[in-house]
């Protein structure tokens, strides 16, 4: 079904002239793999681009919130093409899960409040969802915010929060209520994170990046006003986040861009020698994870494009997580296993401007052992593979 549209051709070209006379090359270099990102500034430079363009920096929210409104075939290919020009990633913790979220259960003031600055590309969000011993069963977090006149008073901690270092605001999830089911009692709120009792430490993962934190809430004072949905009730508007966040995990188009990368590589010599994919072995390895990400691909379009589209879409999503997950290891993988000892150095400094010395092996060095490690998390994070497994078993095939 690798559905193509071709009435949006026109649609693709105003895409690629942003991407080649609007989008930094600086930025496209430093965020072309996985171990280098935008600095805040030039994340908010990126997103105050796209905004200029008509309001791309939220590619699914209405018109009537400043969106561009495009339909679903529209959003589809600005990801696609976003991803084949190997720009950097939309901020999806802002745009696509805060602000859809927003959208669906704020009231008109917290609208008028979060939506434009995450639209103009002001503000960076993180989310707080995560706990020591409450991660994939994240119903039983255990982060506490007790009502106390018109604020919620804040104390416990969350973990694997992404830029938290820098994000101007956190939306997370907090236990106001231990009775009943551990679902309820739950209650999603909206926090600045200058707010005095709030302290961000620092996890330094594997592949030696600081890209995730650990944060101590300590007597932090939220107002009520900064509650998304009702009191104790805040589980479903979890989940809402949770399904956005789980199918856009699933990064088939930045696959794509990757494997693509993948074959030409494999397709060139180095030093004179045989290209990679001429040899039998590696070549079916590419072809085995191509056919992957192929049938992932047509399984996206049949949720992207069946009645409803994705808003049709429920625990189904932890499928498109798994899966996708799954090939962006392969893939990681593959490039390693081509690199050899390659693979391994890491000179930060050759990729500096002005540096004069012999680059040590190719364009690819100095991050693909990195990315590897790194892309270790894609199958824990969003929740587990082994608790979406657990999701499907029971809520799609009623095991």
């Amino acid at each position: 079904m690798l559905t193509y549209f071709p009435e949006l051709d026109e649609f693709r070209e105003e895409i690629r002239r942003f991407v080649a006379d609007k989008v930094p090359a600086e930025y496209i270099r430093k965020t072309r793999h996985a171990d280098t990102f935008l600095e805040p500034d030039e994340q908010k430079h990126y997103l105050r681009l796209l905004f200029e363009q008509g309001g791309w920096t939220c590619p699914s929210w209405p018109t009537e919130y400043g969106g561009p409104g495009w339909s679903y075939e529209q959003q589809y290919v600005f990801d696609q093409e976003i991803a084949a020009c190997e720009a950097p990633r939309m901020n999806v913790v802002g745009a696509g899960m805060l602000g859809n979220a927003v959208i669906a259960f704020g009231n008109d003031d917290q609208k008028q409040r979060f939506l434009p600055p995450v639209l103009h590309g002001d503000v960076i969000w993180c989310q707080g969802y995560s706990e020591p011993g409450s991660g994939s069963d994240l119903a039983s977090l255990q982060c506490k915010a007790v009502l106390d006149g018109d604020d919620y008073v804040i104390n416990g901690t969350k973990i694997w929060t992404t830029d938290g270092h820098y994000a101007d605001w956190m939306f997370g999830l907090f236990r106001s209520n231990n009775s009943g089911k551990k679902q309820f009692g739950i209650t999603v709120l909206l926090l600045d994170m200058q707010t005095p009792g709030i302290e961000v430490q620092p996890i330094i993962t594997f592949d030696g990046t600081h890209e995730v934190n650990q944060v101590f809430f300590n007597n932090v004072r939220v107002p009520v006003a900064n509650r998304l949905g009702e009191h104790d009730n805040g589980w479903g508007v979890a989940k809402h986040i949770l399904g956005n966040e789980r199918f856009g995990t699933a990064e088939v188009h930045r696959s794509l861009a990757n494997l693509a990368r993948l074959k030409k590589f494999a397709r060139s010599s180095v030093n004179g020698a045989e290209p990679l994919i001429n040899q039998e072995a590696f070549a079916n390895e590419i072809a085995e994870v191509e056919i992957a990400l192929m049938a992932l691909e047509t399984t996206e379009q049949r949720f992207l494009f069946g009645e409803g589209g994705p808003d049709a879409m429920g625990p189904e999503a932890s499928i498109l997580k798994i899966r996708g997950t799954e090939i962006t290891m392969m893939l990681s993988e593959l490039l390693v296993e081509a690199l050899a000892y390659y693979a391994v150095p890491h000179v930060p400094e050759q990729e500096e401007e002005g540096f004069n010395g012999i680059p040590v092996g190719t364009e690819q060095t100095g991050f693909a052992a990195r990315a590897y490690f790194n892309n270790r998390k894609t199958a824990i994070y969003s929740g587990s593979n082994e608790i979406m497994k657990n999701i499907i078993s029971k809520a799609v095939l009623g095991l």
